[in-house]
């Protein structure tokens, strides 16, 4: 796919993306673990705060001109204070933290090296910025004999694992959204993932 391409904006110059972000992520976690009932309302209220941020970024996949993929990462001292109270409660400073918020991309450019990009660029912003002693993330907590899991279904576990990510069980907050067949939002599990930054460096 020689259409296929890697771009990073940042700050204020996300705006014009925000729709299409809303877009992956309303088709991308359509899908089992999340199960997300897209909402347009709710992807307004979610990227506002990256939006807002002047450190943010959104790393996005083209092909073409199509965004296909896009990821997205914030320093968690400007995310809300969900995302935030794990940390604080485990003793950890949100401002050494800098957060992964979502990686969606389309089925057909799976399995390209897309998903190793979207966290080396998000990884390389948080370095550059500086200050940062953690990269971080959450996933949805599913039980394993959860009925709607599809056969043949495979987590990004092991894909984290090697990227040196370490699920830190306890460390779980609680978000809401509306899943596939309920009448209204309600909160689910997540529990966060942590790698140690190297070369975070000071903060400018």
């Amino acid at each position: 796919m020689t259409s296929l391409h890697i771009s990073t904006v940042g700050g204020g110059d996300i705006g014009p993306w925000l729709p299409d972000v809303a877009r992956l992520r309303i088709a991308v976690f359509r899908d089992f673990p999340y199960l997300y009932d897209g909402d347009e309302a709710y992807e307004q209220r979610y990227l506002a705060t990256y939006a807002a941020c002047a450190d943010s970024i959104f790393v996005l996949a083209f092909d073409g001109e199509r965004v296909v993929g896009a990821s997205t990462g914030i320093p968690l001292h400007e995310d809300g204070v969900a995302f935030q109270q794990p940390f604080v409660a485990c003793g950890i400073d949100v401002r050494r933290v800098f957060y992964f918020g979502e990686s969606v991309l389309l089925p057909a450019y799976r399995g390209l090296g897309i998903g190793h990009r979207f966290f080396d660029e998000r990884e390389a912003h948080a370095r550059r910025l500086g200050g940062f002693e953690w990269t971080a993330f959450a996933a949805v907590d599913r039980a394993a004999d959860d009925a709607r899991r599809p056969d043949g279904y495979r987590g990004n576990d092991a894909f984290w694992g090697k990227r040196g990510y370490v699920r830190q069980a306890g460390m779980t907050m609680r978000l809401s959204w509306k899943e596939l067949g309920e009448s209204e939002e309600s909160g689910k599990p997540l529990t966060f993932w942590l790698r140690r930054l190297e070369g975070g460096g000071e903060a400018a």
